[in-house]
């Protein structure tokens, strides 16, 4: 058995948000708290340079299947509680060695 590794690719659009600092402030909360909550590895892979938009992909690691999908599922339901939109979801699971 080699477990399952969750990769969650998120669009975000923050619309309070007015200058790159604004984002950022966003940004580095929903980094910290997937990190805290859910062990995750988190980075902003696009819309660097836009004030409004960001997109995360957060990569998580579980022995069972069932447990992982609960993992990514949680995660989008805290996204989703949050004062920014999720605007897109994208999941994928990965078996090591396959």
């Amino acid at each position: 058995m080699n477990g399952y590794v969750g990769i969650l690719s998120v669009e975000l659009h923050f619309p309070e948000a007015g200058s790159l600092k604004g984002k950022r402030k966003y940004v580095k909360s929903a980094t910290a708290n997937l990190q805290n909550r859910f062990g995750a590895s988190v980075a902003e892979v696009d819309h660097h340079d836009l004030w409004q938009r960001s997109r995360l992909t957060f990569a998580c690691v579980a022995r069972e299947h069932r447990e992982l999908e609960a993992l990514l599922e949680e995660a989008v339901r805290y996204l989703n509680g949050q004062e920014y939109e999720l605007v897109s979801v994208e999941r994928e699971v990965v078996v090591p060695g396959e």
